[in-house]
């Protein structure tokens, strides 16, 4: 099974991919956590742009990003997924989609990305954006690229744009206590694992 995690810069997605990672295997599961952009070469690439250390296009960086997402699928992804683990991604196609519609064409964007394998499952977390913001501010010396309140608003729209347009995306208030939206997660998780593997540990948890 393949879950991503999607949101907005500060909406607590690596947060709740940390605690999902942990409840699944404390119920016995194999599972793999990843992120985007990766630690590669070319995840290096796409943080030095994203933190102002060098300037690119637009296009270039889009291409860096699906070049990324590439190379991700092929040496962690697909060998994950045939190992018969649970993948938890923080990020994956849907944040191109946000983030980069700002400056580039939406429907280039799709075709970069449409050979990719879906994940089974995408959880997006909704944060305001002026939220998000306070809580990055609050945590960092300085911010990243799309980090301004009016882009932050567009990548949301982009976002919606994207929960209604593709399947099993599920949109979770961010704005509710953190182990309230772990338990929400895990629910639904739960309930699709169910179909696709067995663990030993399931049925006594829930019964408690």
């Amino acid at each position: 099974m393949f879950i991503a995690f999607e949101g907005l810069d500060g909406s607590g997605s690596s947060t709740q991919v940390g605690l999902l990672t942990n409840k699944l295997k404390k119920q016995g599961y194999k599972v793999f956590a990843t992120k985007e952009p990766t630690n590669n070469i070319i995840g290096g690439l796409i943080r030095g742009q994203l933190t102002h250390d060098w300037k690119s296009s637009m296009e270039c960086l889009q291409l860096l990003f699906a070049a990324d997402r590439a190379h991700h699928l092929h040496r962690e992804i697909i060998p994950a997924i045939n190992d018969g683990k649970i993948i938890i991604s923080d990020r994956y196609f849907f944040s191109t989609i946000a983030f980069g519609s700002i400056e580039s064409d939406r429907e280039w964007l799709l075709s970069l990305n449409e050979r990719f394998i879906l994940p089974d499952l995408t959880f997006l977390i909704k944060v305001p954006a002026k939220e998000c913001l306070k809580r990055m501010t609050n945590t960092r010396f300085e911010l990243e690229l799309f980090e301004q309140e009016a882009k932050l608003k567009k990548v949301w729209s982009h976002y919606d744009w994207l929960s209604k347009n593709f399947a099993n995306v599920y949109v979770i208030d961010g704005a509710k206590p953190i182990d309230e939206i772990s338990k929400e997660i895990f629910s639904i998780v739960l309930k699709k694992v169910h179909k696709k593997f067995s663990a030993p540990n399931v049925e006594k948890q829930e019964k408690k």
